[in-house]
């Protein structure tokens, strides 16, 4: 069994509709939690879509090893009262989110690959989340205490045989200046304007509904009339929360502003601490004027770098409206990884072709691009660093072959771990997946 696989799975969002082709059954029981025909069999769709292949080995018995471990760490999680909160699943919900986005190009795309709103996807997927935390904050007791000496990877790489040192892929670093579009007073006037007619017609006996339908900005609910589905608080941006839960059933609201835009609001139900909602949202248009004086800034900004005036660093740390790099001299975070280094098909589209025909120490022109919030947003990019597919090496490799080496060692900690609690802990599998080859014998017994 490849436990790596967990890492997998940790960024892997299950296509929901796969679920309605399975006629579910019980296959183990680890403690008190079950493993369902349906959580191989989806896992096992999506990662045979993904090109994904287990050579020598049954692709569905290897995931149902890797279900039974997380299963085991759940149970032991339980039994020493882990706890993971709201906030925690929250922000890594938000994570996962906003990668998946980057990577299919926008929330709509997104919505329409699952066929549900951001808000529905994210309903979907709490307690998977939830658990998977959990699982993870457990696996971390196991091996957080356990280091590795310089010694010990030299020794491990000394350890590899010649012909099997890895290939390590083209990387890349890059920095960035982020600015964002003034959009004019006269423009969110304009957009208040609408809002409050809109308001009118409603109060005139027209229906919100239609009216969102008709009118919204926010494509994910628009097609839904402006519905939102179920929700508590923490789905909510403050602004919108703090004023959409003062609301009586069918009022509206006055008119709510958010990063997003300008919303008016009506609550459809409450059910407990949940509540249905629908809104309209309109959202402030970029002049062309704004984006011709962004792109200029940006340009100027380049020029006092490419003529010395000022360090890309500093000029980040100056001009950058970006809150999460500007500090750190604009270096790009992978959030895969959560390192500076990005393989070429880890960046965006659009960054990624501007940057395409750069050199090592050259700065990208102004473009347009998307932040993890989807907003308008211009940049430049310096490439800071790049190196060219090789072999593993200590000199050029050296954090590489460490994390390899610490992963190796935390592995062996695992593997022990887990015989010893197969032992303890109450296991049972049925008989339509006892042909299959475990790694860790102690499934069986």
């Amino acid at each position: 069994m490849k436990i790596k696989l967990f890492i997998l799975f940790t960024f892997i969002f299950i296509k929901l509709s796969a679920q309605e082709n399975v006629i579910d059954q019980i296959v183990a029981i680890v403690g008190n939690n079950i493993i369902l025909k349906s959580d191989i069999e989806n896992q096992y769709t999506q990662l045979k879509a993904q090109g994904y292949s287990a050579y020598n080995v049954d692709l569905k018995c290897e995931i149902f090893e890797e279900l039974l471990y997380q299963k085991l760490l759940l149970n032991q999680a339980q039994i020493d009262s882990v706890e993971i909160t709201e906030n925690q699943v929250e922000a890594e919900l938000e994570r996962r989110l906003r990668y998946f986005i980057n990577q299919i190009g926008s929330e709509e795309k997104l919505e329409e690959f699952y066929n549900k709103s951001i808000l529905e996807i994210k309903e979907e997927f709490k307690d998977v989340i939830h658990e998977q935390l959990l699982t993870q904050m457990m696996q971390s007791k196991i091996t957080d205490d356990i280091k590795i000496t310089p010694s010990d990877v030299r020794n491990f790489f000394k350890n590899i045989p010649k012909d099997s040192l890895p290939v390590i892929n083209s990387e890349i670093e890059l920095e960035q200046i982020v600015k964002y579009p003034n959009i004019s007073e006269t423009e969110k006037l304009a957009v208040t304007e609408k809002l409050q007619k809109l308001q009118e017609r409603i109060t005139q006996g027209e229906n919100f509904a239609t009216l969102a339908v008709m009118y919204s900005e926010d494509p994910g609910s628009a097609k839904n009339s402006g519905e939102l589905g179920f929700v508590g608080r923490a789905d909510l941006v403050p602004e919108f929360a703090a004023v959409a839960f003062k609301l009586k059933e069918n009022d509206v609201s006055r008119i709510v502003k958010t990063e997003f835009g300008y919303h008016i609001i009506q609550l459809i139900e409450k059910k407990g601490e949940l509540s249905n909602f629908r809104h309209i949202l309109l959202t402030p248009k970029i002049s062309p004027y704004e984006i011709v004086q962004t792109k200029n800034f940006l340009d100027s900004v380049a020029t006092l770098i490419r003529t010395n005036k000022i360090s890309f660093e500093k000029a980040a740390l100056k001009f950058s409206e970006d809150e999460n790099t500007k500090n750190n001299g604009g270096l790009m975070v992978n959030p895969l990884s959560g390192n500076t280094k990005f393989e070429p098909n880890q960046i965006e589209p659009l960054t990624s072709y501007a940057i395409k025909n750069l050199k090592i120490g050259e700065i990208s022109e102004p473009f347009e691009t998307k932040d993890e919030k989807q907003k308008q947003v211009y940049k430049i990019v310096h490439l800071k660093t790049k190196t060219k597919p090789h072999k593993a090496n200590l000199n050029d490799d050296y954090q590489k072959i460490q994390d390899t080496a610490l992963a190796e060692k935390k592995q062996n900690i695992i593997s022990d771990w887990i015989n010893k609690k197969q032992l303890s802990t109450y296991i049972n599998i049925d008989e339509s997946y006892k042909n299959c080859d475990f790694n860790y014998k102690g499934w069986m017994k």
